[in-house]
């Protein structure tokens, strides 16, 4: 006969699901980030919350969690996987690409930020220690928040989102030297704040480099065997393996799991099984992350708001002032146009997860005096809370300044007076960039034509002909040679601008060339209907070249396959071109 059941051991886990369950769809559905569904969940059953009337209404206690240390150990879990996840995410490639923007803008923005909210933190009565900590904890931003934002509005390749994401990766690296900064004044070692922060730094460039090292001796190797046994759940096994391993190690050597956790990911970055484990452990990762927001959420103090609200939205209005000013201020500096500048600065202005982690271990560690302690996370919360209305203000204020500003010299730069011969590139994104790259390897003369001043600048600096300008005007149009021009080729991503630009083209220019891009089908017969010589839908390409590389790689012969796959573009042209009649006129 089974024995009883104690079901209080499984009430937190349930809430936790719970939440998981019930309110992120909620949320999912008002589009609003899951995350902070996490966080006002957290917030509203967590000892701060409800949980503290439990002993005035019984019931609570089964629906509440009264103490945060019942979920300590799944949300230092959550902890080890974030840390490994931004781990997994910084290869050192990816750092190299970006270098200018993450070595430079980002280190710039977490030194300065981080200096200037420690002085201001010392102006509350803060020991010197203390005050740095917290200033270096709120410099950083939240990567999840943010990044989730620029993914949901299609930004991510923008240079807003290039930009930002630069920032987003140097502040992740700068967690290590601060979790290290932490451990080194908890542990009460002698030396001045200067000497501990550079032991800190070097005990990581030390770790890191030990790390990388025996990666590339025993991981590959290690998943090799692993992935030669074509079983899923050992390779799975092994991957929570390296991760929860390699976080213990690192404990038991001293620092924190989350520091081994961030090694182990930086370590299996630099494998070639890395998209693998990303696969693998991609359905652990957002209930492994909601716990740790949700343990985040307990550490809200509505009491504390309720009693000082003036004190803790003054201070929440400070922080976003002070490192949006800063971030826009550098990111200026670096060449960043206003617009981007601006939204650039209001997506860091808000504090972010990675000072909950370092203000609790502060706080644990005796550095952080509780009441100071208990003020920083809800301050962060409102911040993290009031992202998404802080990106759409950054973007609209950047705007309304750009106009008001005058224009990158360089953007200023009329079109060349060269008659005729050219193509009219429109749009010098991804795509654009390539189709000249082409262009220019087959000698054929063009100019593009782009609206953001930011990559018309960079693109002049490397000696590309690309002009500011809105190619929907017809003088500008005529300016740029469109009564001579060979062809117009239209790469902008936006299904509304496409159309505006082809309709203008073609009351200027019957005859003219046109070669669009489409967002699918659909919108590839709507702009046959107004009289595209040529459309690319993407879905279609996609599968296109998805159905040439399946078929070169089961062995058929190269030459045969392009040819069908020519063939099969011809029969969709032609069908999409017969259908266009029953399209919508413009």
């Amino acid at each position: 006969m089974a024995g009883q059941v104690d079901l209080t051991h499984f009430k937190d886990a349930l809430l936790v699901l719970g939440t998981a369950g019930i309110v992120v769809p909620i949320v999912h559905r008002l589009k609003v980030s899951p995350i902070l569904g996490y966080l006002a969940a957290g917030a509203a059953l967590g000892p701060n919350g409800l949980g503290q009337f439990h002993t005035r209404v019984p019931y609570l206690e089964w629906v509440t969690i009264q103490k945060t240390d019942e979920i300590a150990g799944i949300a230092e879990l959550g902890i080890v996987f974030l840390l490994f996840f931004i781990g997994l995410e910084l290869s050192f490639g990816r750092l190299a690409t970006m270098r200018r923007y993450v070595f430079g803008l980002g280190l710039l923005q977490v030194l300065i930020s981080g200096a200037v909210l420690a002085a201001l933190a010392s102006l509350f009565g803060l020991k010197p220690d203390a005050a740095i900590l917290i200033g270096a904890s709120l410099a950083l931003s939240s990567t999840a928040i943010v990044v989730e934002l620029l993914a949901t509005r299609k930004r991510l390749t923008s240079t807003t989102g290039r930009v930002t994401f630069a920032i987003l990766l140097l502040q992740d690296l700068a967690v290590v030297p601060i979790l290290f900064l932490v451990e080194t004044l908890g542990a009460g070692r002698d030396g001045s704040l200067v000497a501990g922060l550079g032991w800190a730094l070097v005990q990581a460039g030390v770790a890191i480099a030990l790390i990388v090292g025996l990666g590339k001796l025993v991981l590959s190797p290690l998943f090799r065997f692993v992935a030669e046994t074509r079983d899923n759940e050992l390779f799975i096994a092994t991957t929570l393996l390296v991760v929860v391993g390699t976080g213990v190690a690192s404990a038991a050597a001293g620092l924190s799991m989350a520091l081994g956790a961030f090694v182990a990911g930086l370590l299996i970055a630099e494998t070639e099984y890395r998209r693998a484990v990303e696969h693998t452990i991609e359905p652990f990762k957002g209930l492994l992350l909601g716990v740790f927001f949700f343990s985040v959420g307990m550490s809200i103090d509505f009491g504390r708001l309720i009693a000082d609200p003036v004190l803790i939205l003054g201070l929440a209005v400070a922080l976003v002032a002070v490192k949006m000013l800063i971030c826009t201020l550098l990111a200026r500096g670096f060449g960043v146009a206003w617009p981007a500048a601006i939204e650039t600065g209001a997506l860091i202005g808000a504090g972010g997860e990675f000072a909950f982690i370092v203000i609790g271990l502060a706080m644990t560690t005796g550095i952080v005096e509780r009441a100071a302690g208990s003020i920083a996370p809800t301050v962060v919360a409102i911040t993290m809370a009031a992202l998404p209305a802080m990106a759409s203000l950054g973007r609209h204020l950047g705007r309304r300044l750009a106009q008001a500003l005058p224009a990158d010299p360089e953007t200023l730069v009329a079109p060349p007076e060269e008659a005729g011969g050219r193509t009219i590139v429109v749009g010098y994104g991804r795509v654009g960039a390539l189709i000249g790259t082409m262009l220019e390897r087959h000698r054929q003369p063009y100019i593009a034509i782009d609206r953001d001043p930011t990559t018309v600048t960079l693109a002049r600096r490397k000696g590309r002909p690309v002009y500011f300008g809105d190619i929907t005007k017809p003088d500008f149009l005529r300016a740029c040679g469109l009564d001579t021009a060979r062809a117009v080729v239209v790469t902008v991503n936006s299904p509304t601008l496409v159309d505006d630009i082809v309709t203008v083209i073609r009351t200027l220019r019957p005859e003219a060339v046109i070669v669009a891009r489409a967002r699918d089908a659909a919108h590839a017969t709507k702009l046959y209907a107004m009289g595209v010589t040529n459309a690319v839908p993407e879905t279609i390409e996609a599968s296109l070249q998805l159905s040439e590389a399946a078929l070169v790689g089961l062995g058929v012969p190269m030459g045969p396959v392009i040819a069908s796959i020519h063939d099969k573009r011809d029969e969709f042209r032609q069908m999409l071109k017969q259908s266009r009649t029953n399209a919508p006129k413009p």
